[in-house]
């Protein structure tokens, strides 16, 4: 699976992706989405795959993206 990267300048820190991928994001100090510390893309579960997929789908200000690195 591909990372996901938060463009900062795009969220408004509305937590849909955490409310959809909690084991996965996370709003920050600064109000933000974030991605949580430790999680391993490489090494996630089908299910949490497809939260994130769901969260960048349903992100309303598209600061969600894909990477591949």
């Amino acid at each position: 699976m591909e990372k996901v990267r938060v463009i900062k300048e795009a969220c408004i820190g509305c937590g849909s992706c955490g409310a959809i991928a909690p084991d996965v994001f996370e709003i920050n100090d600064e109000g933000f989405a974030s991605i949580k510390e430790g999680v391993d893309f490489e090494k996630m579960t089908e299910e949490n795959k497809n939260d994130v997929m769901d969260a960048v789908d349903g992100c309303p200000t598209g600061a969600l993206e894909l990477v591949e690195e």
